[in-house]
């Protein structure tokens, strides 16, 4: 299940004037749209070899991520629409991502374009990175190799190995999560996804450890088991821990990793069941996100839950009208069987508050509803005040896109269930799908030590974001995305930098 391109390979430098240039490389400038016509931005200005290139001519236009190739006596030389001034890190990474995807045929990449800071150099760089990735397991033809193996970046700004080595561990983690989402059902099933992610948690100070359903039953999880009971495929959890010596902060994340979703008893459609191998991406994103942030050795206590199964219908399957009842007492009528993933999500939220964290945040792919609302690039959030404006912060800072969407508490009624405390859908009603499954999960989430208040907690739901079925765009590629991974490191860096209270 390695990353069908490694990234250990790729390497980068930085340079204050243009290095030697050879045949394998290729140079990229920027160009801008201009008043009237598109112009030349930086040291393409000064280059020669261009003095005579008719921009309209080659249908150069200068918007924002377009891509241009020429042939010069020198070298190949790239041409890379910016729009105008990249005065953000998330234009920067974007435009880094187009970079990337259009000039990776070259085993050495040059980049002289105007950058007005570090942040941005290094954004850039990031989104070069962060698309050098391709799926391709199980083509017999057509593989594709990593043909580039050196970026190098005409800067100013000096960066430290620390900074370059964040941009490659990023990179390594989001590949990671990508092989596991794009992975089909029967190559990765709750105990095959439990050992591979074992295999990957051999990081200082990071213990894994997997439930298997024995130990599920032992410790009530009685969520994943009724999830996962119709499956001769066993559910699993999968807990990973990382305790540096000195940590700030205690951050606890939770991911559903429903490895198949055929809805169950309540069977989805075939237009629906198609891609549900996707089902399992939040629990791959904070099992890699997890692992990063050890492999930064930052400064925070992390505990992430991955909470396993796999959902079919038959004879052992759970029954609409079923009752499951959770570690912590409450109990939920199963009117849905195809709204499993706030049953699995809740042991796991149940785990998680048990060690009274600073946050929980948990990740999934919970709703369709979540793509009714918000389309194919924004991420639901939902929770409490001051954990949702630390996720949002976070997430401005990786320039992922996450939109806050509230947790009305008159929604609540819909799941009062007449035989249980809970329903877990109202079957017929579509009023709030998104919300009503935040409201569900936040029932889950367990109080802070001598007091009634709930734990600061926040929801993602990222059944948009998670799996990009359209082209590729910026540094997003097709197939499953890693969103929301980088968020999540970025999160645990602004944690460690803040005082607990």
């Amino acid at each position: 299940m390695a990353s069908m391109v490694s990234m250990t390979s790729l390497s980068i430098k930085a340079f204050q004037k243009q290095p030697k240039l050879s045949n394998d490389s290729i140079l990229v400038y920027a160009v801008s749209k201009g008043d009237k016509s598109p112009s030349l931005l930086g040291a393409a200005l000064a280059d020669s070899n261009l003095s005579s290139v008719n921009l309209k001519a080659l249908q150069v236009t200068g918007s924002a991520e377009s891509t241009t190739r020429i042939s010069t006596p020198l070298c190949a030389v790239g041409l890379v629409g910016v729009s105008d001034v990249i005065d953000s890190t998330a234009k920067a990474r974007e435009i880094g991502g187009a970079i990337g995807r259009a000039f990776n045929d070259h085993k050495n990449l040059v980049i002289d374009i105007p950058l007005i800071n570090k942040e941005i150099a290094l954004a850039l760089l990031e989104g070069v990175f962060l698309v050098q990735y391709e799926y391709d397991r199980f083509r017999s033809t057509d593989k594709k190799v990593l043909v580039l193996k050196q970026v190098q970046l005409v800067s100013e700004f000096a960066f430290s190995k620390a900074e370059i080595d964040r941009i490659q561990i990023i990179s390594e983690v989001l590949n990671a999560t990508r092989d596991l989402v794009n992975a089909p059902a029967n190559i990765l099933y709750p105990s095959k996804m439990a050992e591979i992610v074992r295999s990957q948690g051999n990081i200082p100070e990071v213990k894994v450890e997997i439930w298997d359903e024995k130990k599920l039953l032992k410790e009530k999880c009685h969520g994943i088991l009724a999830v996962g009971q119709g499956s001769v495929r066993p559910p699993r959890l999968v807990k990973i821990t990382y305790s540096p010596a000195k940590a700030k902060a205690h951050l606890a994340l939770v991911g559903k990793g429903i490895t198949f979703d055929t809805g169950g008893i309540s069977l989805k459609p075939a237009t629906g069941i198609l891609g549900m191998k996707y089902d399992m991406a939040g629990a791959a994103t904070v099992a890699q996100a997890a692992f990063a942030i050890a492999r930064l050795k930052l400064p925070i206590h992390v505990t992430a839950y991955m909470c396993i199964a796999e959902n079919m219908p038959s004879g052992s399957a759970t029954r609409p009208n079923d009752v499951v009842t959770f570690r912590n007492g409450k109990s939920v009528e199963v009117t849905n069987t195809d709204a499993e993933g706030r049953l699995v999500l809740a042991d796991g939220l149940i785990l998680a508050s048990e060690s009274k964290p600073d946050l929980i945040v948990d990740v999934a792919t919970l709703t369709g509803a979540a793509r009714v609302a918000l389309g194919n690039r924004y991420t639901g959030l939902m929770g409490d005040d001051k954990s949702v404006s630390l996720v949002k912060e976070a997430a401005k800072a990786s320039g992922e896109l996450v939109w806050h969407m509230p947790l009305p508490e008159e929604l609540l009624d819909l799941i009062k269930s007449d035989i249980a405390d809970l329903m877990n859908s109202r079957v017929g009603n579509p009023s709030g799908g998104m919300l009503v499954g935040g409201l569900f999960l936040r029932e889950f989430v367990g109080a802070k030590a001598k007091s009634k208040e709930r734990l600061n907690w926040a929801h993602l739901d990222f059944a948009t974001a998670a799996n990009n079925d359209l082209a590729p765009y910026g540094y997003t590629v097709k197939g499953a995305t890693g969103s929301m991974v980088r968020t999540l490191i970025s999160l645990a860096e602004q944690l460690t930098t803040q005082k607990k209270k």
